[in-house]
């Protein structure tokens, strides 16, 4: 099983000045950490508007940065918001391909739709449009990486001409992609278009079990591929904090777990925000015991074996794996069990600590990871058999539905289409005499006066 970290750049109130940037670095810091101690993901959310809860709203940007920083971590988009009114589809396939370069071939493409009304209103947005607006701005940013030309485009949501779109990642023909997933039908459309499943939903290992055999069933029986090529991996987040002693381990990371929650709530299923004044740090201090995420009732209730949940009942506080190495050990085993490619860790949430964050990294590193690392090559080795028939058949099943590129396509210079279009035969002679200065000499003015 591999293992990830996930950011949010979460940052409650209050905040001072140096608030963003110091949460930024932090952040970088612990990334450069996590690849030299051999983590194998990093994961960066889009998010827009949601304050406190996601200040994440460039990770392209961000995931440059640590492509920097680092030799062998991959770099997920965890997720790109794909409906064409976020982010144009030939804008994301450009920025992918140039993260995929920078980074010597190391992104992954998650994409996502958001449920949130500060964003999908924010980017006008209809509700019910949001799933299709996901699927066509991730069809476009796909055949834009994979196709040489890209044939264009006519939907709904965008139009495109036909244009070469550069530059072209390293990963051919395409990153892998995954979507997020809240949901168990999320999951199964995942399935169904050959997509890895980012399951964000703190599910037990136990359940996850059902997850990842519906996924491959569906994927067997229905799957068409939305891209080139299939990505069959399922990945869950939890929580995590990692110490000696548990309940240092429950006083370091339960109470970020628990804001997290709570302010993903806030801002998808209870909340009412006023924008710049809100604050849901403040309202979660005073609400939480309330509403069931007390780092108390979750000490007191603490079970032997770990779970996605704190207690039971209504007293449902975020835990996961936050405990001693031999608690993560069990925990995770139970998630390899289940058949789960990979476990995404949230360790920045609320006000966790940098040094605690470092300090659980290096612990889970040494005492955690290595068997399960041992692991992963003869896991990959029956997966890649057992998966082989399955993506035979599900290619076998797609259509290419991209438009043929018209035979005489040409893209004209505007000067040009403007003589062409007035059949000017003195005009015409006068390109192909700048086309020769060109060819010869440097600028001059008449070129000038043509470019304005």
């Amino acid at each position: 099983m591999r293992f990830g970290i996930f950011y949010e750049h979460q940052l409650p109130r209050p905040w001072d000045e140096g608030s963003e940037q110091r949460l930024i670095t932090e952040a970088l810091e612990q990334i450069e950490h996590a690849d030299r101690l051999g983590i194998d993901y990093v994961w960066e959310v889009e998010h827009h508007f949601l304050e406190e809860y996601s200040h994440s709203s460039a990770p392209e940007v961000f995931l440059a940065a640590c492509s920097q920083r680092t030799a062998n971590i991959r770099l997920g988009h965890g997720i790109i918001q794909t409906a064409p009114q976020y982010n144009h589809p030939a804008r994301t396939a450009e920025r992918l391909a140039m993260l995929d370069l920078v980074s010597g071939g190391r992104v992954d493409f998650g994409s996502g739709e958001s449920s949130s009304i500060a964003e999908l209103g924010g980017f006008g947005i209809q509700y019910t449009d949001k799933r299709a607006a996901w699927l066509e701005g991730l069809e476009v940013a796909v055949r834009c990486m994979a196709e040489t030309p890209f044939t264009g485009h006519h939907g709904p949501f965008v139009d495109i001409p036909p244009r070469n779109v550069v530059p072209k990642p390293v990963q051919k023909p395409h990153p892998p992609l995954w979507v997020a997933c809240s949901r168990k039908d999320t999951i199964l459309l995942a399935a169904e278009k050959g997509i890895g499943a980012l399951s964000f939903a703190f599910i037990d290992p136990e359940e996850a079990r059902h997850w990842v055999d519906d996924y491959e069933r569906t994927m067997a029986e229905r799957c068409v591929p939305v891209g080139q090529a299939i990505n069959p991996n399922v990945a869950c987040v939890t929580s995590m904090m990692c110490h000696p002693d548990e309940d240092e381990a429950m006083a370091r990371g339960l109470e970020g777990a628990n804001f997290f929650g709570y302010s993903l709530a806030h801002f998808y299923v209870f909340g009412e925000h006023r924008p710049g004044v809100t604050d849901v740090w403040s309202e979660f201090q005073e609400r939480r015991h309330k509403l069931g995420y007390s780092p108390e009732a979750a000490l007191a209730a603490r079970r032997e074996i770990l779970g996605a949940k704190a207690a039971s009942g209504d007293v449902t506080g975020l835990r996961g794996a936050i405990g001693t190495p031999d608690q993560l050990r069990e925990f995770l085993r139970r998630y390899e069990e289940a058949g789960v490619d990979q476990v995404i860790f949230v360790m920045q949430a609320g006000r966790n600590r940098h040094e605690h964050i470092m300090e659980s990294l290096d612990l889970f590193a040494r005492e955690v990871m290595p068997e399960f690392h041992d692991r992963e090559p003869a896991h990959q080795r029956a997966k890649a058999e057992r998966y082989a028939p399955i993506i035979e058949a599900a290619f076998a099943r797609r259509t290419d539905e991209a438009p043929a590129l018209p035979d005489d396509y040409v893209l004209k210079a505007i000067p040009k289409q403007l003589i062409d279009k007035s059949e000017n035969e003195q005009g015409q002679q006068m390109l192909e005499k700048v086309a020769d200065d060109r060819a010869t000499i440097g600028d001059d003015e008449f070129t000038r006066t043509l470019l304005q």
